[in-house]
């Protein structure tokens, strides 16, 4: 099983602990949520793995990082819980992929971590057609996967 793989079951896990996971919580509140899942993402993450893969700077000398990256399997994990909403960090995210690919980081796949209806919100048009802009003009696999 690849590391990310093993990264979506553990966010899977704990998503299902966490009491209220799924509720519309709204800026603040739903923000400070989101850390806390990320945190104890990471924690269990460290655990598992014995290394910290989290929050790498691997797009240059800026304050962009990616969430979690793998470098032996060329993949970035983005969690992106908001991702089934209109405006999400989507492109952004792909952004950094590019970047960190154009700095040298083997980046072969963007995988994102949402809730439900997140992969149904990428398989739209508009979403679709950057996804295949990035395979093909940058060799970058998207994935999605809902908790």
């Amino acid at each position: 099983m690849k590391k990310f793989e093993r990264l979506y079951e553990i966010a899977k896990v704990l998503s299902e602990k966490t009491y209220g996971f799924l509720d519309i919580k709204g800026p603040g509140i739903g923000n400070y949520a989101t850390n806390q899942f990320i945190a104890a993402l990471r924690a269990q993450a460290i655990e598992e793995f014995g290394e910290d893969y989290s929050e790498r700077n691997i797009c240059g000398p800026n304050s962009l990082a990616v969430d979690f990256y793998f470098p032996d399997e060329g993949v970035i994990v983005e969690v992106a819980l908001g991702l089934k909403n209109p405006n999400t960090e989507y492109e952004k995210d792909i952004l950094k992929a590019i970047m960190a690919k154009d700095l040298g980081s083997k980046v072969e796949k963007l995988v994102f971590i949402t809730k439900p209806g997140g992969a149904k919100k990428c398989n739209q048009p508009g979403r679709i057609a950057v996804k295949q802009w990035l395979l093909s003009a940058n060799q970058i696999e998207i994935e999605v996967l809902d908790l």
